[in-house]
């Protein structure tokens, strides 16, 4: 979603350009400590208010470390990247053993492996930037798909195993990828082609406006942090505005997710991404007591005792219709909110090669995901709003 070495080890600089190296200052070598590097020795943070995954400092020499604290869940290992301006690369000093990465920014090419990492490419105006990508047809937008279309985004394969030939033909100045380790073999072959490989974190946030906070993540490597900075105000003030209007609810209605995959229900953890959307929503989800961050494996029998009731369900597993769910599980049709007609779902919003919006474009806009969960908990707070990502089944 790794390849990356932890700081202990000694990594190679990264060269770009013809004859163009970054200086290494021998003095420093045995020293990991960056405050002990002039270029770097004075940062301030960069305002990063709600995610939690990363964060940035910026020095007065123009150079930017990037430190990522959650590539995935539960990892012992964080990664910290250096990020110098192009102009500077011959007169900056850092030591290359004190960083994962040595990037020359703006990047002007780039892999990005996850759909989530798309939007943000497209509000900063660089996604004529990305050269790659695994799996093209989850991709919605309309504008990369343009891309994708005249051949100007070349198809990787899956992320697990992606086309690592391809990418050292793109040879892009920057590849974002993802996982849930730092086992995938084809990141490690990018790496030892000199071609720096950065880890995404955004899709282990577990707020709303954390998961959005990420642009400014992306932001940092193509020079764009006013841009991001103006992006995720705007977002965070409308995603307030939607949760201030939700509290004038009167009721506060119950709410299920979830369904079953075999023999179990999964249904999202209290301190969820999701929990967090129906809480702000001014709904009553009924695993909120619940302290896992993930799903919870149920039994059919434990969600029908709790949830017979429920007024609202969202995403019964994949399924888009009422006649799809009695051909599931006739148990289904025993709850409350499948006999009001009460269940919605998020994989109906498709693009036009089938990918799924709201996880693309959902992470990146959830002030409209709360809009869609007010109008169907308190329609008569949002009467006039029109679904986007959650519909009702068929």
């Amino acid at each position: 979603m790794y390849i990356l070495l932890g700081k202990g080890f000694s990594h190679r600089a990264v060269k770009y350009g013809i004859g163009i190296f970054l200086i290494l200052s021998t003095a420093c070598k045995q020293n990991h400590d960056k405050a002990t590097h002039p270029d770097v020795a004075k940062t301030t943070p960069y305002d990063i208010s709600y995610a939690q995954g990363f964060s940035i400092e910026k020095s007065a020499s123009g150079v930017s470390i990037v430190h990522l604290k959650s590539p995935w869940p539960n990892a012992d290992t964080s990664f910290s990247y250096a990020l110098v301006p192009r102009e500077k690369l011959a007169t900056i000093t850092l030591n290359k053993d004190a960083y994962d990465a040595i990037i020359p920014v703006p990047v002007k090419s780039i892999v990005a492996t996850s759909t989530t990492h798309i939007p943000a490419l497209e509000a900063l105006g660089v996604s004529d930037k990305l050269v790659g990508f695994p799996n093209t047809d989850f991709i919605s937008s309309k504008t990369t798909r343009q891309r994708i279309d005249k051949g100007l985004v070349a198809e990787l394969g899956n992320n697990e195993t992606i086309n690592s030939e391809i990418v050292l033909e793109l040879h892009p100045e920057l590849f974002v990828g993802f996982g849930i380790n730092d086992e995938n073999r084809a990141y490690k072959t990018i790496k030892k082609a000199k071609i720096p490989v950065v880890y995404n974190g955004d899709w282990i946030e577990e707020s709303p406006l954390g998961k959005a906070e990420w642009i400014k993540f992306f932001a940092v490597f193509f020079g764009k942090e006013k841009e991001a900075d103006s992006i995720f105000k705007n977002i965070a003030l409308s995603y307030q505005k939607v949760k201030n209007l939700a509290v004038r609810a009167k009721e506060k209605p119950s709410v299920l997710t979830g369904g079953l995959y075999k023999d179990v229900w999964h249904v999202a953890g209290g301190k969820s991404w999701m929990a967090e959307f129906i809480k702000d929503a001014k709904g009553d989800y009924l695993w909120s007591a619940s302290e896992k961050t993930g799903g919870i494996a149920l039994s059919m029998e434990s969600v029908l005792d709790k949830a017979k009731t429920a007024d609202y369900w969202l995403n019964p597993s994949m399924l888009t219709s009422y006649e799809d769910m009695i051909a599931a599980n006739r148990h289904y049709t025993q709850f409350e909110a499948y006999k009001k007609q009460h269940v919605y779902t998020n994989t109906l919003a498709k693009g036009p090669t089938g990918g799924l919006m709201f996880y693309e474009q959902a992470p990146q806009r959830p002030d409209l995901v709360l809009r869609d969960l007010v109008h169907i908990f308190h329609n008569e707070l949002l009467p006039d709003h029109r679904l986007i990502f959650f519909k009702p089944l068929k």
